[in-house]
């Protein structure tokens, strides 16, 4: 589950993966669109938000920081770490913030340390962004940010609309990476702030597995939303690294967005 798939398929095709819900790292807070400047609090989690379930250790991630208008702005020193309490276990995860000032788009990105999957003897480090808004005023979520492996969006990542498509562009070293397994979940219980906890015990398991869909010749996938809320796409071995401490490593690019009912 953890290669990218070589037999390209188009854009909107979907499939359901053999394996169990995946792993996702999060970059949350409870609206990606804000209207007051300020410090926005911040949570780091690696879980499985679909099913709700095991919560993985988070350790110090290499990288966290924010780009805004292309300005970057290391985010390291607010990490603080925390415990998080998942339905069935307790995990290693992060608090932290960044300074909203001028309206515009802020790119949230972590670059993760590797983390030891036992099961499948591999390590996994998803490189991870989201975007949030201020003020209602859009500037640059389309652009890429440069990163190793990234998912840039074609649709605005933080006004999706319930029953509408988005679609995203999968790059490895900035060029289209066809033929890439993307997992795609939804948040089904967000976390509470305040508790370090989901705020439900909320759970989805899919029939056949985690839903997955793979980039076309132009690295372009596309998936329809069916429900409000947080969506992710994990793009699996997207990114060039593919080593770390003498074992595998899945080096995967990971984007959330934020769907809304039209009302």
């Amino acid at each position: 589950m953890r290669k990218s798939l070589f037999a390209l398929a188009a854009a909107a095709s979907l499939s359901f993966a053999t394996a169990a819900q995946a792993h996702f790292q999060l970059i949350y807070t409870p609206d990606s669109n804000v209207e007051k400047a300020g410090d926005l609090p911040l949570k780091l989690v690696f879980w499985h938000p679909m099913e709700n379930g095991h919560a993985m250790d988070m350790g110090q991630p290499q990288e966290f920081y924010s780009v805004f208008k292309g300005e970057k702005t290391d985010l390291m020193e607010t990490l603080k770490p925390i415990k998080f309490n998942g339905l069935t276990n307790e995990a290693a995860a992060y608090d932290a913030s960044v300074k909203l000032k001028r309206n515009g788009d802020y790119a949230l990105i972590t670059v993760p340390a590797p983390y030891l999957e036992g099961s499948e003897d591999i390590y996994i480090q998803q490189i991870t962004k989201v975007f949030i808004n201020k003020g209602a005023a859009p500037t640059d979520w389309a652009e890429p940010i440069g990163l190793k492996t990234e998912i840039v969006p074609l649709n605005k990542p933080y006004g999706a609309i319930v029953g509408s498509t988005f679609t995203g562009v999968v790059l490895k070293e900035g060029k289209p990476a066809a033929g890439v397994e993307i997992e795609i979940e939804h948040m089904s219980a967000e976390p509470d702030m305040a508790a370090n906890k989901p705020s439900s015990d909320a759970s989805v398991t899919m029939p056949g597995g985690a839903i997955v869909a793979v980039s076309d010749t132009n690295g372009q996938f596309t998936f329809g939303i069916p429900k409000a809320g947080y969506w992710g796409f994990a793009a699996l071995g997207s990114g060039p690294d593919t080593e770390f401490e003498g074992k595998e490593l899945s080096q995967d690019a990971v984007l959330w967005i934020q769907a809304f009912d039209l009302k």
